[in-house]
């Protein structure tokens, strides 16, 4: 009964004062127009690199609506990235815009090891999956290195450890702080190369917020 009159209540609303849903005017016509870049409300942020970093190609994304330009500081060096700070201060000038730039700083990072033959492995949904913080260690399929010293000290069974951008999944079994070691459990096919970034949902690491390379890169 109360929807009854709720629906009577605002469908007479809706007719009085010439109410529509929200999202009913858009249309593919709408979406597929051109627009005036000058006029856009969302910021567009994008990543420079050697793909998209002359001053040409850096005029056409400025004029295609580029707001905040973002330096990497996880590659290259302090010299390279001045070079194309100047190329996009350039870039900007030519085309009369402003142009916000975004220093990304490398911050502290947890990765996987070497392994002892090739550059990758094949990791099985259903089957047990050592890490070791003994980073000297050379891995396989059965069990790898991983460069967080607290791993065993900061995980609980049950918690989740995503490898190499979430490409794979591993669910914590058990944890051996005395050996630095922790069992998990492969929750997926996967195939994945040395030195990939592992991250640990939810869990408070014991890593400095601003390492070395960071205070160097924003001085």
């Amino acid at each position: 009964r109360k929807h009854n009159q709720y629906t009577t209540f605002f469908s007479t609303m809706a007719s009085s004062q010439g109410l529509e849903l929200q999202g009913s005017n858009i249309t593919l016509e709408k979406i597929t127009a051109a627009t005036d870049a000058s006029k856009r409300q969302t910021k567009i942020v994008c990543t420079l690199g050697p793909a998209c970093w002359e001053v040409e190609q850096l005029e056409t994304l400025i004029k295609a609506g580029l707001s905040v330009a973002r330096f990497n500081f996880s590659h290259g060096d302090h010299e390279a990235h001045k070079a194309c700070l100047d190329r996009l201060r350039t870039a900007a000038k030519n085309t009369g815009k402003h142009v916000a730039v975004l220093l990304d700083t490398k911050g502290p990072e947890i990765r996987s090891g070497f392994f002892a033959e090739g550059k990758k492995i094949a990791l099985v949904k259903g089957e047990t999956l050592v890490l070791t913080t003994d980073y000297s260690f050379k891995g396989d399929s059965k069990k790898i290195a991983c460069s967080y010293p607290s791993l065993p000290k900061s995980v609980t069974p049950g918690q989740q450890i995503l490898v190499a951008d979430g490409s794979l999944v591993l669910t914590v079994l058990e944890c051996d702080v005395a050996n630095g070691e922790i069992s998990t459990r492969i929750e997926n096919n996967a195939s994945i190369g040395e030195r990939k970034n592992m991250n640990l949902p939810g869990v408070i690491v014991d890593l400095p917020t601003l390492v070395e390379k960071d205070i160097k890169d924003i001085q």
